[in-house]
């Protein structure tokens, strides 16, 4: 329940493992016993099922792989042994479904009472090509300590690694607050839906004072990584028509501009070509004191492994040599991507052929608190005003998201993040930014100014969410599931001593 302490010096909390009614190795071995014999093989089962997002699969009800995807999850989630929980698979006409998990705090209390609010997403990227001999997206290789395949990590485990957490506390009788569950189906597409089941929910959901996220990366596998900030999206779909069909090339070129080539021109008004860096005011934001701290700190920790994750090919370096430029650069700097392009044949299929058009897909990632709405205006306006040659230029705004910047740690939260790291990991607790965007962080801020919010994941080297050879690496998620034990069973305790509101 709500404790009425509320003057409490926040600086006196009174938390830590060896506070708590729960002994931290059976802790390890209830959720190592979970992880192996029941949510790996059910890991499994998900990552066959080919839920695409919508934005990747506009017949996604037809087809009927994100229902089955929603029953495997909602239906294991169901034989749960939790005290009084609640499973729901809540429906609203048009949108993707989303399964909304209850489960009573120990001292009882309904919707008014103290809430943990925890989140994940079931649906998945497309299959993407490029992968390795043996492994694809649609069949789960278990390498190891690695469970191959899309959506194991981004974001299958989610549900399973929130009740095992729960359980696990259930397991120990330590107390715990009101939980929330939330699972989606359209993270990958932007949440477009989850707006509306939050605002429908939201007098069940209640006023949470800590949200649980997992959905998120970390540095290494070596200790808890918490998200400080994500950035925001601005992306659409350009294109640039110079002709009403194709001509030969001997013919027209040197009459006739390439469409091509005026495409690169109105990119260049938006990004350097040399350096890469953006050129457009509206997409920068100041980077907070904190930020930058924590920015040196994650580099000092993870040296080349800043970017040594990433695949270059033999010869290529970064884009600077200094480690925290680069960390900063990927969560807090505006940064453009072609993700996509139309209207040029594959090289098999490639004659001295002047091209009508040529339109790619571009993804624009913004700092967590640029306004996401000025800077998709600012670069459509950047790209159609006066185009080349009077070419028929045109942008079509898929994405306008802003960011997220998390709010000022309490104290009682960065002692019981620290507590759960050196319980989980051995090791002391770490905070990044993240350069992908979880809508759902933003839209949570502005419904609960007063939560707490700890956003972390198993996403860490080489897991190539959204890439090929996918993996989730099963000891973080093991660990990552006590972390989250700990913390729900820290909170709690910050709960009776009038800390958490």
């Amino acid at each position: 329940m709500r404790s009425s302490c509320q003057e409490k010096d926040p600086e006196t909390f009174q938390g830590g493992i060896e506070s708590l009614a729960m002994d931290p190795v059976r802790l390890q071995q209830f959720v190592d016993t979970q992880w192996t014999e029941d949510i790996v093989p059910r890991l499994t089962e998900y990552i066959r099922i080919p839920n695409k997002s919508p934005m990747f699969d506009a017949d996604w009800a037809k087809h009927g792989h994100m229902e089955a995807a929603t029953q495997l999850l909602a239906g294991w989630a169901k034989k749960q042994p939790l005290s009084g929980m609640t499973v729901e698979i809540v429906r609203l006409e048009g949108r993707t479904p989303l399964i909304f998990i209850e489960v009573p705090g120990t001292d009882g209390g309904g919707a008014s009472a103290d809430t943990v609010l925890l989140y994940g997403h079931l649906d998945k990227q497309p299959e993407m090509t490029g992968w390795s001999p043996g492994l694809g997206p649609w069949e789960p290789v278990l390498d190891g300590d690695k469970l191959f395949g899309r959506g194991g990590a981004d974001d299958g485990y989610a549900l399973f690694g929130s009740l095992t957490a729960l359980r696990a506390l259930q397991d120990q009788g330590t107390p715990h607050c009101r939980a929330v569950i939330l699972i989606e189906a359209c993270e990958e597409s932007g949440s477009p839906d989850l707006v509306h089941y939050v605002e429908h929910l939201l007098p069940r959901i209640g006023q949470p004072s800590l949200v649980v996220c997992l959905d998120s990366g970390c540095g290494n596998y070596e200790q808890l990584w918490c998200t400080t900030s994500l950035r925001g999206l601005v992306g659409g779909n350009l294109r640039v028509d110079v002709l009403r069909e194709g001509i030969h090339s001997g013919d027209g070129s040197g009459v006739v501009a390439s469409s091509f080539r005026v495409l690169r021109q109105l990119l260049s008004r938006v990004e350097d070509v040399e350096t890469g860096q953006v050129k457009l005011e509206a997409l920068f934001a100041e980077i907070p004191q904190e930020r930058l701290e924590q920015a040196k700190k994650a580099a000092q920790v993870l040296g080349l492994a800043v970017y040594d994750k990433f695949p270059f090919v033999e010869g290529m370096s970064p884009v600077v040599s200094a480690v925290d430029e680069l960390v900063l650069n990927r969560t807090w700097r505006p940064a453009l991507a072609v993700t996509g392009v139309d209207g040029i044949p594959s090289l098999g299929n490639a004659g001295n052929v002047l091209r009508p058009y040529t339109a790619v897909k571009l993804s624009m990632r913004i700092p967590p608190t640029a306004d996401g709405k000025a800077a998709g205006q600012a670069l459509r306006k950047a790209l159609l005003a006066d185009p080349p040659y009077g070419a028929k230029v045109s942008f079509e705004l898929e994405k306008s998201s802003s960011g997220w910047n998390a709010p000022p740690l309490r104290p009682w939260l960065a002692q019981a993040i620290e507590s759960a790291s050196q319980t989980a990991f051995g090791a002391p607790a770490m905070y990044m930014g993240e350069g992908g965007s979880i809508p759902f962080m933003g839209m949570l801020g502005e419904k609960f100014p007063g939560a707490q919010f700890m956003i972390t994941g198993v996403l860490g080297p080489h897991s190539n969410a959204h890439g090929p050879n996918e993996f989730l690496h099963i000891p973080t998620g093991k660990r990552v599931t006590q972390a989250v034990a700990t913390v729900v069973a820290q909170h709690c305790e910050a709960s009776k001593q009038g800390l958490t509101r």
